[in-house]
């Protein structure tokens, strides 16, 4: 009976091992996907890299049990990072590369992330920042997330968020609309716990969870004054610093809850940041030189680390090769088993090889930090060629288009060596140009379009952040909007079916109820510090004036309407006969003499 019984097992073994391989290919046997984003973090704001006066106990600690990419890049500021990292292709070539304008929308058609997870079976959640549009068919949820929580498109604060928003106790909007009450709390605090409830209740399948941080994204508001205490003195951000010691508290939560939910062995925790510093450069930036939005390492190069435990990422490993957020996606893809729905042109590659064996066989390659100028004046022209640009390799920088940098040799890039090494710089400027002529191909006339009219949307409200500015500075934050800035723009909209439209513009956000010549009542209860004083006003910046509007006007191709505002109106309400396909809608306030004093800030939009 032995040998039969030692059959049976072996048999049984075979049969076992088939069964897990099986399972990998199925949603129930593949890795959970946790994405930390951080706002504005640099890579000196870490204990682990250097920092001498910022704690943070918990980024150190997933750095030090797991894979740490050290010559990591994203582009030099946000939507232009956050578009690349979900699509795996450069900002530029899928039209996230401004933050206002329009200019921060991905193109339609892109594949993004999370439409990959949810291919595969995966629930998708973002909580947090988005920045890549605020209105169909540019939200998460029309880009394969199933739940989103977030504040403004742009920021905290910013002319799309809740009116009144500070970061304490604030509203947030929820797939799409916004909740009736505040949710007690931090917003980073929340946005952890609302990563966190959203991870129980899909534990029994695999999830993908993006938790992009407004934070620390000045103006770093915080619920108590005595957080930034710590960080005391005349050069050191002591509000910056507080709110990425408390990212860093949470990042410790994080994962505390997922070894309390047996999950923390099959999922794989990736952090980074969106750009280099805004703030902490003066105490410390790792020896680089720049800081957010500059083309030096000190403005894109940032922290990376990946944690996974069941899939043999749980051991001290540093990849020093150079390596980008354009590898994420087809990293997980790789790492995950992943299909995707349709073929996709990569602009980077698996890191896989690298992760397994950091001197493991790997081709040198030539990568660009394309991130234009973020134009936020009038008319904001495309990117134009050798702006705000470095060409990279695992030793040189080539900085727009110019200078050269031996990063063996020069790793603060304080010495331009083009001179004595022409041949470099023009390999590295054939490498741009190259890139160029490819991701500069659909520039022309693209701004993105939100549809009006649709079944997903029926309801479409229109912000100054999104318009295409004509005249003035682009109103992308609350402060802006009530010192009744004297700028101009229009919003180019897709009307999905033709017919009667109502279109109502404001001054001040619908849900305030405010009357266009008055000013709009602070309601909110100041329960945020900023710079050790309560915020009082709004995040941006207090104060508001009144304007002296006595007509608005509309504009929509050749159709132009006027209607007179009285003192009580709060909004100028138009019904208009539209035509199916592209369209721009110009909103104008104006004076008892037909001054236009400025574009309306806000326009809703409803089919009859």
């Amino acid at each position: 009976m032995k040998p039969f019984i030692r059959s049976l097992a072996a048999m049984l073994a075979l049969l076992a091992a088939g069964a897990a391989v099986c399972a990998a290919d199925t949603p129930a046997g593949k890795p959970n996907v946790i994405i930390v984003l951080t706002d504005d973090q640099g890579y000196g704001d870490l204990s682990l890299t250097g920092n001498p006066v910022l704690k943070t106990p918990n980024m150190d600690r997933l750095a030090r049990e797991g894979v740490q990419l050290t010559n990591f890049h994203v582009d030099s500021y946000c939507t232009p990072t956050r578009s690349a990292l979900m699509t795996g292709r450069y900002c530029h070539r899928v039209g996230g590369w401004g933050t206002v304008n329009g200019r921060n929308m991905l193109r339609d058609g892109e594949l993004t992330m999370a439409d990959v997870f949810r291919h595969n079976g995966y629930r998708t959640g973002h909580f947090g920042k988005w920045h890549l549009g605020t209105n169909y068919p540019y939200r998460p949820i029309d880009r394969g997330f199933d739940r989103w929580l977030g504040h403004g498109d742009g920021g905290t604060g910013c002319a799309t968020d809740f009116w009144g928003n500070d970061r304490v106790n604030d509203r947030y909007i929820l797939n799409g609309g916004w909740e009736d009450q505040p949710r007690p709390g931090f917003e980073c605090d929340v946005f952890f716990e609302a990563a966190m409830r959203f991870i129980r209740d899909n534990k029994g399948r695999p999830f993908f969870t993006y938790l992009a941080l407004y934070n620390p994204h000045g103006p770093c508001s915080i619920p108590e004054a005595k957080w930034a205490a710590a960080y005391g003195g005349r050069r050191v951000p002591g509000d910056f610093f507080a709110t990425i010691a408390r990212i860093d508290e949470n990042l410790g939560r994080l994962r505390q809850f997922l070894r309390d939910e047996g999950l923390a062995d099959n999922t794989l925790l990736i952090f980074l940041t969106d750009n280099g510093t805004a703030a902490g450069e003066k105490v410390f930036n790792a020896g680089m030189r720049g800081k957010k939005g500059s083309p030096y390492d000190g403005g894109h190069r940032v922290p990376c680390f990946l944690c996974w435990p069941g899939g043999g990422l749980d051991k001290p490993l540093v990849v020093d090769r150079l390596t980008a957020h354009l590898d994420l996606l087809p990293t997980l893809v790789d790492l995950c088993g992943l299909k995707l729905p349709r073929p996709v042109r990569f602009d980077g590659a698996s890191l896989k090889p690298l992760l397994a064996n950091p001197r493991a066989e790997w081709a040198d390659r030539t990568l660009v930090l394309g991130t234009p100028h973020n134009n936020v004046g009038p008319n904001a022209p495309t990117p134009q060629f050798g702006q705000n640009c470095a060409v990279m390799t695992d030793r040189w920088r080539l900085v727009n288009n110019q200078e050269l940098y031996d990063m063996t040799a020069d790793p603060g890039q304080k010495d331009d060596v083009a001179r004595t090494h022409p041949e470099v710089v023009d390999q590295l400027q054939a490498a741009y140009r190259k890139y160029w002529e490819d991701v500069s191909a659909n520039d022309k006339g693209w701004h993105g379009r939100p549809i009006i009219g649709s079944v997903e949307a029926p309801i479409v409200e229109l912000c100054s952040e999104d318009w295409q500015t004509t005249q003035g500075s682009c109103p992308w934050n609350q402060a802006a909007v009530a010192r009744g800035a004297a700028a101009f723009g229009c919003w180019p909209v897709r009307v999905d079916r033709a017919g009667t439209y109502r279109i109502e513009l404001r001054r001040w956000p619908e849900s305030l109820s405010a009357p266009i010549t008055g000013l709009a009542r602070e309601s909110k209860t100041a329960d945020a510090f900023l710079n050790g004083q309560p915020v009082t006003g709004l995040l941006y910046g207090a104060g508001g004036k009144v304007l002296p509007v006595a007509k608005a006007r509309l504009k929509i191709g050749d159709l132009v309407k006027e209607a007179e505002v009285s003192a009580a109106d709060t909004a100028a309400v138009f019904t208009c006969d539209l035509q199916a396909g592209p369209a721009d809608i110009e909103a104008t306030l104006l004076d008892k003499a037909g001054k236009a004093l400025c574009s309306a800030y806000y326009v809703t939009v409803r089919r009859e």
